[in-house]
């Protein structure tokens, strides 16, 4: 393969992950690593290291249309983020520690962990709940659009919604995703936030939360540029149409197929790491 038909496949493959994660807050980077690695051949520490940057365009790429559009409650996503900030930067200390053989198999859990989420869907998002004291004092209830119109909604559980954020951040800095699948999870179903809310806001994050330890991996030079550059554009130009189709698109069918693809990279990548092959 000469190097223009590796970055063309890499660009396509980076804009399918970009537009999937822009549509379901979990980041591309749980398509990018695997299909650097399996796919291409690429180590995965280098796949991690493209994958964080492609992880902040996405975020660059879709958070500014979700904010335009009044999805992201920009209040929590910056209050959530000093948690996601600390366990990136514990993440990717600990991600030089540990063998690519290893890191293959925690990733392909975290696969599956997100795969049966995306499946198992959303709580109801018609019926929003009133806010605690803790989320009352700290201004976190909000509105969104439904039907044209503002829906306001509450927000509970603030502080084991700040807990899992601490382990979401470890896992994008371990791992190279945005972990938004985790994120996605602690707003959706720890403070019962609704789901488009959660969606967006986590595409808020992830991008702050992949900064923290892109620069621990750039000092140890598992950025490689050959890589990053059209992972980084093709996931910028997904994540813009991903954001442009979210509103109208059916999001539960969408999370179904989303499952399906990631499920699958699931096992391959742990089987290919049990076997020693990356």
């Amino acid at each position: 393969m000469t190097a223009w038909e590796f970055t063309a496949v890499v660009w396509i493959l980076s804009f399918a992950a970009g537009f999937l994660g822009a549509l379901t807050g979990l980041g591309g980077g749980v398509v990018v690593v695997p299909a650097l690695t399996l796919a291409l051949g690429v180590n995965i520490k280098y796949a991690i290291g493209a994958s964080l940057v492609s992880v902040i365009a996405t975020s660059s790429g879709a958070a500014a249309a979700y904010v335009r559009e009044g999805f992201s409650n920009i209040r929590i996503g910056m209050f959530l983020e000093i948690a996601t900030t600390l366990g990136a930067i514990v993440g990717a200390l600990l991600a030089g520690r540990i063998g690519t053989h290893a890191l293959a198999i925690i990733f392909g859990l975290v696969l599956v962990q997100s795969a049966y989420h995306s499946f198992k869907g959303a709580p109801d998002d018609g019926h929003p709940v009133e806010s605690d004291a803790l989320a009352r004092h700290l201004r976190f209830g909000g509105s969104y659009p439904v039907n044209e119109k503002r829906q306001p909604y509450g927000v509970r559980n603030v502080r084991t919604g700040f807990g899992i954020m601490f382990g979401a951040g470890a896992l994008s800095g371990l791992l190279g995703i945005g972990s938004g699948a985790v994120k996605v999870i602690a707003m959706d179903r720890a403070m019962r936030i609704p789901f488009k809310v959660s969606t967006t806001t986590s595409n808020f994050m992830i991008g702050v939360t992949a900064a923290a330890s892109a620069g621990i991996y750039l000092s140890r030079g598992f950025i490689d540029p050959r890589v990053a550059m059209p992972v980084m554009l093709g996931v910028l130009c997904g994540a813009l149409l991903g954001a442009k189709v979210l509103v109208h698109a059916p999001v539960r069918t969408l999370r179904a197929v989303f499952a399906i693809v990631i499920l699958a990279l699931a096992i391959e990548m742990i089987v290919n790491g049990v076997m020693g092959r990356v």
